[in-house]
């Protein structure tokens, strides 16, 4: 497994000194940490803690919450190394699955009403947050049809968290990589051939930016993530196609007709960076930001 470093600047002499990373004194620190930040760490909207699952199956989930695009989240934790914790995660994940209304009415009580009728039962997610995984928990999560993200934390100091995404795999990629079903292909009667072909670039184009990224199909929008997500593509209209990304407007030099400052402007998907993408030619240029998006994810 690959190891991070991290060094602070000393400003007396001019040296570097490493800071060292180190594992949480018990696995609540980190669970109460990430709980208290759940929404800035992994794109989640914290909803219970040591939520119970019920008598009969006598267990309790260390959190849940609703992601970005309204799917159920499950996170567990474990201090360091623990074969178990994958499949724990999934025998909650199947309870989840049998007690929906029971969760709709968790997230109702904790968002509201919209946000209740609008929880995505098609891809819900296990994250599981630990010191390490073994390369057998990474084979593992590759042989299950569920979404699925393995990340490691180290604290360094007093003050600093680090998260690395190990393996993240989609419910609908979780056999082999294959491309989910886009309504804007579905759609190349209607919208026109070239928007069809235009949007079939841009998914093939935000797919490739690494192995980690995973997708999720709404109606509204098509949104690919990497742990949290870093890009949004809204279904074509009649000359040109909508991209949302994680990236700040106030970072980059806008140009009328192909970016826009959207943060104070409801709309589908999530970001504050509107790219608008009319050619193949503006495909190509808009790489860099789509990398810088998904770096940032």
């Amino acid at each position: 497994m690959p190891v991070l470093k991290l060094f602070r600047t000393d400003t007396t002499n001019s040296g570097m000194t490493e800071v060292m990373p180190r594992l949480a004194d018990v696995e609540a620190d980190v669970q109460g940490l990430v709980e208290t930040h759940m929404d800035t760490l992994l794109g989640v909207r914290f909803l219970a803690s040591e939520y119970g699952t019920g008598p009969v199956h006598g267990g309790r989930i260390d959190s849940l919450g609703l992601d970005e695009n309204g799917s159920p989240v499950i996170v567990e934790y474990k201090r360091g190394v623990d074969a178990g914790v994958i499949h724990q995660g999934l025998f909650y994940l199947a309870w989840l699955m049998d007690h929906r209304a029971e969760f709709e009415h968790l997230v109702r009580d904790r968002l509201g009403m919209t946000a209740a009728s609008q929880v995505l039962w098609s891809a819900p997610r296990l994250i599981c947050i630990a010191g390490d995984f073994t390369r057998y928990d990474v084979h593992a999560v590759r042989e299950h049809r569920r979404s699925i993200d393995l990340v490691r934390y180290r604290l360094f100091s007093s003050d600093l968290l680090g998260l690395e995404t190990v393996a993240s795999i989609s419910g609908t990629q979780a056999s082999r990589r294959v491309r989910c079903p886009s309504g804007a292909r579905a759609a190349a009667d209607s919208q026109g051939e070239a928007m069809a072909e235009l949007a079939g670039a841009v998914d093939e184009v935000l797919l490739g930016l690494g192995d980690g990224v995973n997708c999720v199909e709404r109606k509204q929008y098509r949104a690919y993530q990497r742990l949290r997500n870093f890009a949004c593509l809204c279904p074509p209209q009649r000359t040109k196609l909508l991209v949302y990304l994680k990236v700040d407007p106030k970072d980059v030099d806008l140009v009328p007709g192909f970016t826009r400052d959207v943060s104070g402007l409801g709309h589908h998907g999530t970001g504050d960076l509107e790219v608008q993408l009319r050619t193949p030619k503006d495909v190509e240029r808009a790489q860099d930001l789509f990398r810088a998006s998904c770096a940032a994810a």
